[in-house]
């Protein structure tokens, strides 16, 4: 693991990131992070610099987004199973069923691999919005929870051939949270209470796994909120 942060600089991540893709392979790059910690904005910016480096030579898009959070639960799912109150929770995800879209986008090139992703205006996931098309020779994955010790996301790692960490100081991830809490309909009150009391419970999960990547990222600019 290189120790001091990186810049967030997305067009080095991604040339970093296609240097590890064999021509006629894929890899999946995974970026992690606590909420609020910008990892979808960097994964998102990855994969564009990606595209726009070798795509334009290639005719076709070489890079894809694919985000943790189209594998949340259902909210019906999460009221049966009492777990509505802390979405956001390792345990609010279907885990073993990530590890398997994972494990296909790696070794199916034959088919188009479709995942899901997270509609925050709904707050669930949208089945099959995401297409990896077989040209696809980079795939960067994002979410909380891939560097996580326990089954079924400890299995993610081997998967990767490198993880990212997105490193931001705590005052900046509940900004951003609050922000984005109160852009997406809670009162600001509610806002920094989810932000404190939820999304900082699974920080204190979540910030420990940094020391398993092979990169942090400085995390700190003032960038959207992931």
């Amino acid at each position: 693991m290189d120790s001091d942060p990186s810049p967030a600089d997305p067009a080095a991540l991604a040339r970093r990131a296609l240097a590890l893709t064999p021509p006629e392979g894929r890899t999946i790059v995974g970026i992690a992070g606590s909420p609020g910690s910008g990892k979808t904005t960097l994964a998102r910016a990855v994969v564009a610099a990606a595209n726009a480096e070798a795509g334009a030579e290639a005719g076709a898009e070489v890079a894809a987004y694919l985000p943790m959070d189209g594998f949340h639960l259902a909210d019906a799912t999460l009221e049966a199973l009492g777990r509505r109150e802390r979405k956001g929770a390792i345990d609010t995800f279907d885990g073993w069923g990530f590890l398997a879209l994972l494990q296909r986008a790696r070794a199916d090139r034959a088919n188009t691999v479709y995942a899901p992703a997270f509609d925050r205006t709904v707050g669930e996931p949208v089945a099959g919005s995401i297409a990896i098309d077989p040209g696809v020779r980079l795939v960067v994955v994002e979410g909380n929870y891939l560097l996580a010790p326990v089954e079924p996301w400890a299995r993610i790692p081997g998967l990767l051939a490198e993880s990212w960490f997105v490193a931001t100081p705590e005052a900046e991830r509940l900004r951003r949270l609050i922000e984005r809490h109160v852009r997406h309909g809670r009162t600001p009150e509610a806002a920094r209470a989810w932000a404190i009391e939820v999304d900082g419970a699974n920080a204190r999960l979540i910030e420990p796994t940094a020391t398993t990547a092979t990169l942090i990222v400085d995390g700190g600019l003032p960038v959207a909120a992931a």
